[in-house]
């Protein structure tokens, strides 16, 4: 992590079926900044998982009702969002041994979990304990029913997911319509966000409510994506760069700024190997054809199954070669070193992967590190790579001592 010893400790609040970025993302991305986080759920304990969800918003889908206002009628459009199974998540720390007094911060992530968690007084006294004692609470989505149901939110400034606006207004906060999905309002010491799509700002604006400064933030990093890389493995290190103000671009071949790569869920849920199912769409935020490698200060490589044919392409092999040519830190995880032994840049280099990939890494001439237990991941010289998303916070914060990015408290 960012420091041996955590400086702040939060309380990241779960249930079943919470949005599965907004879990994951400010877990990860906090962790990395050293800052110890424990995940609790009522009713679980530590080792036992929360199930998530993946909500994808749709934009106008549907009439949600008509009016007549003489002599016309009005169409009203329901903006909503699909939902699909998302990684599962495990947790840290056990809901009932909780103490309050030893947390420095509150994170309430979204989805459909908050609807029943508003219900159990012993999240809403939690809730309650937290603002009474002025300390930071960041929360995202649908969690403002949380705050609403705690009765926190009287004369506050807050936003959220536009379809909790009524539920906020009838419990006393000044509600802030979300002219985006990226919107995020501070009041005192309450942070709220209106979806994932913002989480960059939201994590930002906590890490600053709970005394972080950030320094050596004003790098260029570059991602290298395809189709069906893994979900977390590009969006977790994404936003937790954007969150530190770097400037972070997008690329995927063939494709331009604006343009989506569909993305997997690879979870590990008892059978031999890895299971899949469908991600969040990934936007991507620049033309691949128009990158000038010599712009930027670093590589993300993601993994997933896009590797395995960004590999073939000679366009993919020649950006990374430059990266490495030019001892410019890259850091590649899971099946991105799929990538990195078809550059053939890997001589000589200690390296680790998802385990499957050992072939092409041994193949390639690296010295094979064990990733044992599987979130290990490791540094030589310019090269920062891990075995899979468990071990974000590790990559994340390998590379952010390699680009001289520190976050103190």
């Amino acid at each position: 992590m960012a420091n041996t010893k955590p400086q702040k400790t939060v309380l990241l609040l779960c249930g079943d079926y919470m949005e599965d970025y907004e879990v994951m993302v400010p877990f990860q991305a906090l962790l990395a900044y050293g800052v110890a986080v424990d995940a609790v759920c009522p009713g679980k304990k530590a080792g036992d998982i929360c199930r998530t969800a993946i909500h994808i918003p749709l934009g106008q889908v549907t009439f949600l009702y008509k009016e007549k206002i003489d002599p016309i009628w009005h169409f009203h459009w329901l903006q909503s969002y699909s939902e699909s199974r998302g990684h599962n998540f495990t947790l840290n720390a056990t809901f009932d041994e909780i103490e309050i007094s030893k947390y420095d911060g509150l994170v309430i992530p979204g989805g459909r979990a908050p609807e029943y968690l508003a219900m159990d007084l012993s999240v809403v006294d939690i809730v309650k304990k937290f603002s009474n004692s002025q300390k930071p609470i960041a929360s995202i989505c649908h969690g403002q029913l949380i705050l609403a149901a705690a009765d926190v939110v009287k004369g506050r400034k807050c936003t959220a997911f536009a379809p909790v606006g009524p539920t906020l207004i009838a419990a006393g906060a000044s509600w802030v319509e979300p002219e985006t999905n990226k919107a995020c309002v501070i009041d005192g010491n309450i942070i709220t966000g209106a979806t994932y799509e913002g989480h960059p700002e939201f994590i930002r604006l906590f890490v600053k409510a709970l005394g972080g400064i950030i320094k050596g933030a004003d790098r260029r990093i570059l991602f290298l994506c395809g189709d069906f890389m893994e979900d977390y493995e590009v969006t977790v290190p994404f936003q937790s760069l954007q969150a530190l103000e770097c400037h972070v671009d997008a690329v995927c071949p063939k494709k331009k700024a604006g343009e989506t790569c569909p993305t997997a869920v690879h979870d590990f849920e008892g059978d031999q190997t890895y299971s899949e199912k469908p991600g969040h769409p990934f936007t991507l935020t620049a033309n691949f054809e128009d990158i000038d490698a010599s712009s930027y200060d670093a590589l993300v490589i993601p993994g997933g199954r896009a590797p395995e044919y960004l590999a073939l392409d000679r366009t993919v092999i020649a950006l990374v070669k430059k990266f490495m040519e030019s001892r410019k830190p890259v850091a590649s995880i899971c099946h991105g070193q799929q990538i990195l032994a078809a550059a053939d840049v890997l001589k000589g280099k200690k390296c680790t992967a998802y385990p499957a990939v050992k072939l092409n890494v041994v193949l390639s001439g690296a010295i094979w590190l064990e990733p044992n237990p599987i979130d290990r991941c490791f540094t030589d010289g310019n090269l920062v790579t891990g075995a899979a998303w468990p071990g974000h916070p590790e990559f994340i914060s390998q590379l952010m001592a390699l680009l001289g990015i520190k976050v103190s408290f």
